[in-house]
């Protein structure tokens, strides 16, 4: 059942072109005051727009907003930081190279400054990690969790993931069908490759539930996906 309230909604987002794919239904609008620009979520990061999950924090917790923030790249939050002349322009977390600024792509520790990661890296992470999240080389947690959260990076509601006392499923048992209400791979639902649009991905928060890459549209620079349940 739908209240008047949502049906508003889903029907102004159906007359909102993305300005990232350039599709219809974007229901996300940029929060700065006096930009128009709208996209869908899941192009954002195609698009280089940030979205803030921000909440109250209990026991170092974060409780997400019902709301989140988002914005468009000409309008996101950017790191104050420039990478000082002798920095070493490798991810702290997969050892590749870096850009040698920062940018949508390439952050940074506020604190020790030492710190380079790419994006994609620290927002896994930051999922595995969970209320442990901290940064990988100084291990400040509070002012580096505020700084990710600032730029963007999603934080899960757990315990680590390695503090599981649960042993590892076999792969055999690994859920393996695209949930999706809509199910667009022409192999069916349990049909799955290893890149590309029928790419099979979980849920980052409990791996109970999957999607083709193509049936969510999720963009090609996403490195994270959660089921509505989570």
């Amino acid at each position: 059942f739908l209240t008047e309230d949502t049906r508003r909604v889903i029907s102004q987002a159906a007359k909102k072109s993305c300005f990232i794919c350039c599709k219809m239904g974007a229901s996300i609008t940029c929060c700065e005051t006096g930009c128009h620009r709208t996209f869908h979520l899941p192009c954002a990061p195609d698009g280089e727009c940030v979205t803030q999950y921000f909440g109250t924090y209990r026991q170092g917790l974060p409780v997400p907003t019902p709301e989140p923030s988002s914005f468009c790249w000409e309008h996101r939050p950017q790191q104050a930081l420039q990478p000082r002349p002798s920095q070493d322009n490798t991810c702290t977390i997969c050892l590749d190279t870096v850009e040698n600024k920062i940018s949508y792509k390439t952050m940074a520790c506020p604190v020790c400054q030492d710190a380079r990661f790419h994006r994609h890296c620290i927002q896994r992470l930051a999922l595995h990690a969970g209320i442990a999240f901290r940064c990988p080389r100084c291990l400040n947690q509070d002012p580096f969790m505020m700084e990710m959260l600032t730029m963007g990076i999603q934080l899960a509601k757990r315990a680590p993931s390695w503090d599981s006392d649960q042993e590892v499923r076999p792969s055999d048992q690994r859920h393996g069908h695209c949930d999706a209400t809509a199910c667009l791979c022409p192999g069916g639902r349990e049909h799955a490759e290893a890149d590309g649009p029928w790419q099979l991905w979980l849920c980052s928060s409990c791996a109970a539930e999957g999607t083709h890459q193509h049936c969510s549209s999720l963009g090609n620079s996403t490195c994270s996906w959660e089921c509505n349940t989570c």
